[in-house]
């Protein structure tokens, strides 16, 4: 028996596929049957769509003023820990 034939889609098909997903926010398998893909193909493409934008957008990366906020919460942090007697690592 033949393995069946894998289709290509061009990178244009799988962009406006996961913007339907995101932007009406219906699952990755009702727009899979409604498109005439695989759900497993779809949600390959959510995944990569998803690492794209969190690598685009710098996730993981705090500003600098995210930064000097981190910074003054554990030095209130470390204020109290001092005032009730709790030990303090800095």
């Amino acid at each position: 028996m033949a393995a069946p034939m894998r289709r290509k889609y061009d990178p244009e098909f799988r962009e406006g596929a996961v913007r339907i997903v995101t932007e009406t926010g219906k699952p990755i398998a009702q727009v899979a049957r409604d498109l005439g893909v695989g759900e497993g193909a779809l949600g390959t493409w959510m995944s990569r769509a998803r690492k794209a934008s969190a690598t685009a957008s710098g996730s993981g990366s705090l500003s600098e003023s995210e930064r000097e906020e981190l910074q003054r919460l554990r030095r209130q942090d470390a204020e109290k820990l001092k005032r009730q007697g709790g030990c303090v690592s800095t």
